[in-house]
């Protein structure tokens, strides 16, 4: 019994594991063994979480992998997983050791062949047939004559040249570009904001909105047009208020697009062809058409000339439109005087009926009648006119117990107030204004004092004149006959000019005082 004591458990020396140990080694064995791993299979169940992770099964006849791409992998996929799709889905096996589950995390989903395609497009197209985006009452009519053509496209490459060059050969208009990836992941999500960013636009803005949009695209295998055929560039094309055309590969190439779209164009430079006329065949029509108005104008008014003389010649001679009611009048003239003479017998017969009842005393009664209603009246008349008077006498008072004159006085008060002070200023400006215009006028009759030559004949210079003409030269001054020096105290005459000046008469001498002799 010692013995089985003393013997080892078998096992008992092997290494024991934690379950997450056991979990973790289980996820880097799978990781590490599988690495990166492509696989093919038909996509189940699809659901996507509140957080934007989308979780999905990818399945064959007898097992099924869980699949997993985040929410920042979402947007990398160039094929959003459905349900019955066939895919090959790129990724790295992984663990998740709270379930003891693996599943896949997978960054990128293709389409397993070209017949999975065409049956997913065919699916989507059955859809949003049977919701009514292809019906033919709802496509817009193009414009005629569009002002402005939006244009979404790759800037690169052949189609947007090949649009312009046939607009500018048919009849140029205004092109807004909107750049956009063409095929890839990027192509659905970027046309799909192109179509709403051109709605979006004001009519008539800094950036006007166009009355056209333009779709196109080269040809391509149909993996290269899928972007063209994605639902949200369908909704988006289906939910444009602006008329579009798709022009998306050539003309055997079909897209969901197409389908949506108000025209479809077979060809980028036929969708141009489209979008705007000849400008050279519009107007020869025009041309035409003002010929052709003119001709039929001519030829209504001559038809109407020719209709107006047919008729002329029906009608009557005016003599002979006068006969009939010249013969009429003259046979009523002929029957005046007799017609008058009778009417006047009937109203004097008619007179003297009426005036035989009539007697004096009737017409005393009735004026005694009439007297006595207008003196009743004349007697109420009185006493309304006094009620009227003193009702009007009331509403005076009424009136002027509103005149307040204490109201009147303080307004009266204030006014003159206001009067005084307004007074009080205009005499402070105008005393203001007055010692400005002395104070300039000082200062202007300074400057000319300084700037004249009698402050220059202070300090000792003279001016010589010889009548009214100034000497400035010893040549001058010979010549002259007299001559006039001025200096600062006066002037002083010389030559014949100091001869004709008269002597001064000396003063006469007082009286003395003291003598009466």
């Amino acid at each position: 019994m010692s013995d089985l004591l003393d013997d080892p458990i078998p096992g008992q020396n092997m290494p024991e594991y934690s379950v997450s140990e056991l979990s973790g080694e289980v996820k880097r064995t799978l990781e590490g063994s599988f690495g990166r791993i492509r696989v093919r299979g038909e996509v189940g169940r699809v659901f996507t979480a509140r957080s934007g992770h989308l979780y999905y099964d990818v399945k064959d006849d007898r097992s099924v992998l869980a699949c997993t791409t985040w929410k920042g992998q979402v947007s990398g996929l160039s094929v959003v997983p459905e349900e019955g799709l066939e895919v090959v889905v790129t990724g790295r096996l992984t663990a998740f050791g709270a379930q003891s589950k693996y599943n896949m995390n997978v960054d990128e989903v293709a389409v397993a062949g070209q017949g999975a395609l065409m049956a997913l497009l065919e699916k989507r197209k059955k859809a949003l047939e049977a919701e009514g985006l292809f019906a033919q009452e709802r496509k817009k009519r193009l414009p005629y004559l569009p002002e402005i053509i939006g244009v979404i496209t790759s800037p690169q490459g052949a189609v947007i040249k090949d649009i312009l060059h046939r607009l500018r050969d048919r009849f140029p208009r205004k092109v807004l570009i909107w750049p956009v990836a063409v095929q890839g992941a990027n192509c659905a999500p970027e046309v799909a904001r192109a179509i709403d960013g051109f709605n979006a636009l004001t009519p008539g803005g800094a950036l006007p909105r166009p009355d056209l949009i333009i779709v196109a695209r080269g040809g391509g295998s149909v993996e290269d047009l899928w972007g063209f055929n994605e639902e949200s560039v369908a909704r988006a094309t289906a939910n444009s208020e602006i008329p579009l055309i798709s022009a998306v590969g050539h003309e055997t190439d079909t897209t969901l697009i197409d389908f949506v779209s108000d025209q479809r164009a077979p060809t980028p430079t036929a969708a141009a062809e489209l979008a705007v006329p000849v400008r050279l065949e519009l107007a020869a029509w025009i041309e035409e058409q003002g010929a052709r108005l003119s001709r039929s104008g001519a030829d209504a008014v001559q038809r109407r000339a020719q209709r107006l003389r047919d008729l002329s010649r029906a009608l009557p001679r005016p003599d002979s439109l006068l006969d009939s009611p010249r013969q009429r009048l003259d046979q009523i003239s002929d029957k005046l005087p007799n017609a008058l003479i009778r009417g006047v017998q009937t109203r004097r017969l008619n007179l003297s009926e009426t005036t035989a009842p009539l007697r004096p005393a009737t017409l005393l009664r009735r004026l005694r009648d009439d007297a006595t209603v207008t003196n009743r009246l004349a007697a109420r008349l009185s006493p309304a006119l006094d009620r009227l008077i003193e009702t009007r006498r009331e509403r005076l008072d009424i009136r002027a117990n509103g005149l307040k004159p204490l109201r009147l006085q303080n307004d009266l008060a204030r006014k003159t107030a206001e009067l005084q002070a307004l007074s009080q200023r205009l005499s402070t400006v105008g005393q203001t204004q007055i010692q400005r215009l002395r104070a300039q006028l000082e200062t202007t009759e300074r400057l000319r004092t300084s700037l004249g030559y009698e402050a220059t004949l202070e300090r000792g210079f003279a001016v010589v004149r010889s009548k009214d003409t100034l000497i400035t030269s010893k040549a001058q001054a010979a010549k002259a006959s007299d001559l006039e020096i001025q200096f600062h105290d006066g002037r002083l005459a010389l030559g014949a000019k100091a001869a004709a000046k008269p002597t001064a008469k000396p003063k006469p001498t007082p009286p003395d005082q003291g003598s009466l002799f």
